[in-house]
């Protein structure tokens, strides 16, 4: 192939705006929805995948939801009121924190952190991080960091057990968003847009029946690079382009990498697209700056999270197919 750097992620972003505006418009006619409901998190995939929709079907067949908590960013629900402003469509806010409460999210997961930082109680905040996979090939673990209403922070290893009820609380937040994201596009005949990008959707970094719901998925196939160049071309706000991509789940400030990825999201794209076109560690190791055998350990990453993330894109088993139903098909 020819040099391999970041422009090797170059697009038309007219032709793929193009592409998929129309591919939105046919999924619609296919299912006799009427428009798209998508989740607005400020943040640069939920703006794409709303201005593409605007693009495809016109404002007025759009309807953005606002979904903030208690833990939200403080800026989250500007940045998402901006997009809706600028996009010109129709928007809905919902405090899903009465919902989390009744469930028991704050509790539950607080328990759990309670089981290694014992005074962890009102006013803390925190987050659970994994070392960097660059640096070494040891086995990595989650901590989880605490801080206490002073400032202090605290940092433990999480056990299995403790990580896991993290987890498995936390998730509440995105399949209680997707139980509203339905519920509005049941109540409009409408469509729900699906907002992870290739990084994400390769990587699992989704949750099932969660933010992993969607009945469209438009920038799924696009690496992150892909979509600020979308971003871009749409005129999406600056502001919200330039934002420091975050979880926004955790109630400490959070990035992408310290709880999931490697490497900044530009990073982890040259080495996602490297490895997805075989090009070998020492060139791809060239173009991000870092060392062969540290992208080796990025590939070896990559690898183990689409095996242990598997059963995330997986559909229900069924214990025999049901022939009548195979013929179906919307895509």
């Amino acid at each position: 192939m020819s040099e391999f750097g970041p422009d090797s992620l170059a697009i038309d972003e007219a032709s793929e705006v193009d592409r998929i505006s129309e591919r939105i418009r046919a999924y619609l006619a296919a299912s006799r929805r009427k428009g798209i409901v998508v989740a607005v998190s400020g943040g640069i995939d939920s703006s794409v995948v709303a201005a593409l929709s605007v693009r495809a079907l016109g404002p007025e067949r759009v309807l953005a939801l606002h979904l903030p908590e208690q833990e939200s960013s403080d800026d989250t629900l500007s940045y998402s009121t901006e997009l809706t402003d600028w996009l010109g469509v129709e928007s809905v806010t919902e405090n899903i924190t009465p919902i989390l409460t009744a469930a028991g999210c704050y509790r539950r997961r607080d328990d759990a952190i309670r089981s290694v930082v014992p005074d962890f109680g009102p006013g803390w905040k925190s987050k659970i991080v994994l070392p960097s996979v660059v640096d070494s090939d040891a086995f990595r673990l989650f901590s989880v960091v605490a801080e206490s209403p002073t400032g202090e922070q605290i940092t433990e290893r999480l056990t299995a057990a403790a990580y896991l009820e993290i987890v498995a609380a936390s998730n509440f937040k995105q399949r209680t968003r997707k139980m509203l994201e339905y519920y509005h596009a049941d109540r409009l005949n409408h469509a729900v847009a699906g907002t992870p990008n290739r990084l994400e959707y390769d990587q699992g970094f989704f949750v099932k029946l969660g933010d992993g719901a969607a009945d469209i998925k438009p920038i799924a196939h696009l690496y992150k690079t892909q979509v600020y160049a979308l971003a871009a071309f749409l005129g999406v706000p600056e502001s919200i382009r330039s934002r420091q991509p975050t979880t926004d789940t955790y109630s400490m400030p959070q990035s992408q990498e310290e709880f999931y990825f490697s490497l900044p999201y530009s990073l982890m794209d040259l080495c996602l697209y490297g490895l997805n076109h075989g090009v070998d560690a020492a060139t791809v190791a060239e173009a991000a700056g870092l060392r062969a055998e540290q992208i080796e350990r990025v590939f070896r990453d990559i690898e183990q999270k689409r095996r242990s993330t598997a059963y995330l894109h997986e559909p229900p088993v069924l214990v025999s197919p049901v022939a009548e139903l195979s013929h179906l098909d919307l895509a």
